[in-house]
């Protein structure tokens, strides 16, 4: 048996992104611990992109973890922004596939800060759930020092497993909003849709748990999910919304699955975006 999901992972990761995290929460239940970083995270070290290549002028980051982990970044500014937007992506790729996303959500406005967790693109180490906690935590000191004494507001913003990093981060700091996309309520969720009750296992000590931590997070927050997900199901995202104490928002987008969102959207993603923004 697990021979078998070891090789319909590979396969279904390598056709990433319609199977992403799928594969992530059947990681997360069929190996142990000691396998986390095999198969629950699935980065390339090959960044295919950059914001040059959608015109955007960046400045390129070497940033230091407090365990001595070299991450790579990108700070896009904005010459009429007074918000940064800290960008978490999924567990899938590296930030260079995120590069067309990165241009909508600069259309709204804003300075972008994204950073590749370990492991990741050309950042070093290996990735596990404590490490990602601590790269964002790197990532905002980051911004602390070079724009935060400048006025500037900063936003989180996560993706799919980049939701959890996101609310973890905010939970620890305190950020002027927090935008969390197709994101969940805990890794055990996302198994339970994915896998018959009879095959599921302890979840080996990676949680990911947003519903725990989302109580606990005053600041506005956008919850975006698109209404057709075929992986982590709208209605995880819902529940992660109800959990939330206000001010808080949910936008659904008709039509969207898990990865297709911002293009589904359209020109309204940014708009909303925007919106939400402007009320900070």
């Amino acid at each position: 048996m697990h021979a078998r999901w070891k090789a319909a992972g590979r396969f279904l990761w390598k056709h990433w992104p319609s199977t992403a995290l799928a594969v992530f929460a059947l990681g997360v239940i069929m190996t142990p611990h000691a396998l986390e970083r095999r198969f629950v995270y699935y980065p390339d070290k090959n960044v295919a992109a950059t914001p040059s290549s959608v015109g955007l002028t960046y400045r390129d980051l070497s940033l230091e973890t407090t365990d001595h982990v070299k991450l790579h970044g990108w700070y896009v500014p904005h010459p009429s922004s007074t918000v940064t937007l800290l960008i978490f992506h999924g567990n899938a790729g590296n930030m260079g596939d995120r590069v067309p996303w990165m241009e909508m959500l600069h259309e709204t406005g804003a300075g972008i800060l994204i950073i590749d967790y370990r492991g990741y693109g050309n950042s070093e180490g290996d990735p596990h759930e404590a490490g990602l906690y601590r790269d964002a935590q790197t990532a905002h000191e980051w911004w602390r020092k070079e724009r935060g004494h400048a006025g500037e507001k900063l936003v989180l913003v996560g993706e799919s497993i980049g939701g959890a990093v996101a609310v973890d981060l905010a939970a620890r700091v305190p950020v002027a909003g927090l935008i969390v996309q197709s994101t969940f309520t805990n890794a055990w969720d996302v198994a339970k849709t994915i896998l018959p009750l009879g095959l599921l296992q302890p979840l080996a000590g990676v949680h990911f748990d947003s519903a725990a931590k989302i109580a606990g997070i005053r600041c506005p927050k956008l919850f975006i999910h698109g209404s057709r997900d075929e992986i982590v199901p709208c209605r995880l995202g819902r529940k992660l919304y109800e959990l939330s104490p206000p001010p808080k928002e949910f936008y659904e987008v008709q039509g969207a699955g898990h990865n297709d969102l911002p293009w589904v959207a359209g020109p309204q993603y940014v708009v909303r975006i925007r919106n939400f923004l402007h009320s900070l």
